[in-house]
């Protein structure tokens, strides 16, 4: 049995599908067996993967026709066949860094408390990466390790699927993939990280992540606005960090922030307080609660039992400002308050 398996799922990839498949191949370590899940492909993407493994020995090549349908039921069709102990996630239009089974491999084997160990990664091509998404990457590559990605878990997925080697047994423990009306990857990195489970990331760009108007999660009804605001509301309420009876104040009192928050307050969650720096709007009351100042903060941030912070801000630029206020008044993030995307 090799240690690892890389699990690909595939569903018309035609296009994609060679690059993909010629950087598994080209991996420095060759203790890898390929899973490729075929979800109802009606075009010749399979027909390129046996021929392009043509010389791979016949064990270390699992072909599997989904046994459900879609991306969900394709992964977990793969967990349920793979009997290596560690996996390495990939996708079909992505392409794998020769040198990333060896690094990931290596490192799960010296951290033995990781279950999750992502990559940095690249976005490529460069004519279709929009500044928003590159902008996403570069703050998702700033996670690496665990502490820094829990900080950051209910911004925005802290690691990216196709970069990930995790151990078998923990998806499994956890329930393996889920379908909902969510992103099947993000909510298990939630699940996940409810459950315990550790989670790294290397420093080295090790996945090339292509970017594209039909990426899924662009396209898929699961990865809309609304859908990412239900699921963070829905692991959030019951984060211990949130739940040790400490007053809970919401920073941001906009209509825009009103609307996500009323998915955590679905949940039975209690907020006592709205912060902004609208002159306009302190002193007024939201939903029957005060508009405060930040400066109410500051006052009390002596305390032995200060409030926890909820920041729904979510411009680009200003969530940042908000920590460093926050730091310099003494709170400090995930102890003392959270940003939410």
């Amino acid at each position: 049995m090799n240690p690892i398996s890389i699990l690909l799922p595939v569903k018309n990839a035609r296009d994609t599908i060679a690059e993909c498949i010629e950087s598994c191949l080209m991996q420095s370590t060759q203790d890898f067996t390929l899973c490729v899940v075929v979800d109802h492909c009606d075009d010749n993407s399979i027909e390129i993967v046996h021929h392009l493994c043509a010389n791979l020995p016949a064990n270390r090549l699992q072909v599997l026709p989904n046994a459900g349908s879609g991306l969900v039921d394709a992964l977990n069709t793969g967990l349920s066949h793979i009997a290596s102990p560690l996996v390495a996630r990939m996708d079909a239009d992505d392409i794998m860094h020769p040198d990333r089974l060896a690094q990931q491999s290596v490192y799960m084997r010296q951290n033995s408390d990781v279950d999750v160990l992502a990559s940095c990664v690249r976005l490529f091509p460069s004519e279709a990466i929009q500044q928003g998404f590159a902008h996403f990457i570069d703050w998702q590559n700033t996670l690496l390790t665990h502490q820094q990605i829990s900080e950051q878990l209910y911004v925005e997925a802290p690691v990216t699927h196709p970069s990930v080697m995790f151990k078998k047994q923990t998806i499994i423990d956890v329930g393996g993939y889920k379908n909902g009306d969510f992103p099947e990857d993000y909510e298990l990195w939630l699940r996940l990280h409810a459950a315990g489970a550790c989670f790294a990331k290397l420093s080295s760009m090790l996945t090339d992540w292509r970017e594209s108007p039909t990426r899924l999660s662009r396209t898929a009804a699961n990865c809309r606005r609304e859908a990412f605001d239900a699921l963070r509301a829905a692991y959030l309420y019951r984060d211990p960090r949130i739940q040790d009876e400490r007053e809970l104040i919401i920073w941001g009192a906009g209509r825009p922030t009103r609307k996500r928050v009323s998915h955590l307050l679905k949940h039975g969650i209690t907020i006592s307080k709205w912060i902004d720096i609208d002159p306009n709007k302190i002193g007024n009351t939201v939903q029957g609660l005060p508009v405060i100042s930040p400066d109410y903060l500051h006052s009390i941030s002596m305390q032995t039992n200060k409030p926890f912070v909820l920041v729904y801000v979510s411009k680009r630029g200003a969530r940042e400002e908000i920590s460093a206020w926050l730091n310099s008044a003494g709170y400090v993030m995930g102890t003392d308050y959270l940003c939410v995307g």
